[in-house]
C-alpha cells in the first residue's frame, strides 16, 4: 500500500464513523443480560400475538408477582396488589398506596399493538399475472396489497387452490 493510501485511509478512520457491532463494545456480562432480556422478550412475542393473548400473558404473570383480581366494593390496604382484566382485552395493575387517592396518585400505561394481517372474505385476486390478498389492517400495517409471486409455478399453484376454495 502507498503512502498516500495510508493517509488517506488514516483520515478516513478520524473523519468517518465507522459502525461496531454492539458484541465489540459490551462486557460478556452485559451480553449475557441482553440475552436473557431477549429471551423473554421472544417467549412474550412467541405467546400474546393478539390483544387477548396479552391479556391472558400479563394475568398470568401478574398473579406470579402476587396480584389477585380487583373485587368491586372490597376494602384494600396499603401494599395490596390488584388487577382488573377488561373483557379480555385489557389488564389495570394497581398497587394500593399509603396516601388517600385525593392526594394523587402514581400511573404508568402501556399499550400492546399486534399487527397481523386479516384477510377479506374472499381475499384472492389476480392482476398483471400476479397474485394477490385483500386485507384488512390493524397494528400500525398499512393497507398494501402487494404481489404474492410471479413464477408460473406459484401461479398455477395459486389458480388451483383458489378453484379448490369456491
Amino acid at each position: 500500500m502507498s503512502e498516500e493510501n495510508k493517509k488517506i485511509d488514516s483520515l478516513k478512520e478520524k473523519l468517518f464513523y465507522t459502525q461496531k457491532h454492539a458484541s465489540e463494545i459490551i462486557s460478556d456480562d452485559e451480553t449475557k443480560k441482553a440475552d436473557e432480556f431477549c429471551d423473554g422478550y421472544m417467549d412474550f412475542l412467541r405467546t400474546a400475538k393478539t390483544e387477548r393473548e396479552a391479556t391472558e400473558y400479563f394475568v398470568e404473570k401478574a398473579e406470579k408477582l402476587g396480584f389477585k383480581p380487583f373485587v368491586r366494593g372490597e376494602k384494600y390496604k396499603c401494599g395490596d396488589k390488584v388487577y382488573l382484566n377488561n373483557r379480555g382485552k385489557a389488564v389495570i395493575l394497581c398497587v394500593m398506596g399509603k396516601e388517600p387517592v385525593e392526594n394523587g396518585i402514581r400511573l404508568s400505561a402501556a399499550h400492546i399493538d399486534s399487527p397481523r394481517l386479516d384477510l377479506k372474505p374472499n381475499p384472492l385476486y389476480e392482476d398483471n399475472e400476479l397474485a394477490y390478498f385483500k386485507t384488512h389492517y390493524y397494528g400500525g400495517i398499512k393497507n398494501i396489497s402487494g404481489p404474492l409471486c410471479r413464477s408460473r409455478f406459484t401461479e398455477l399453484w395459486l389458480k388451483k387452490t383458489a378453484l379448490r376454495l369456491r
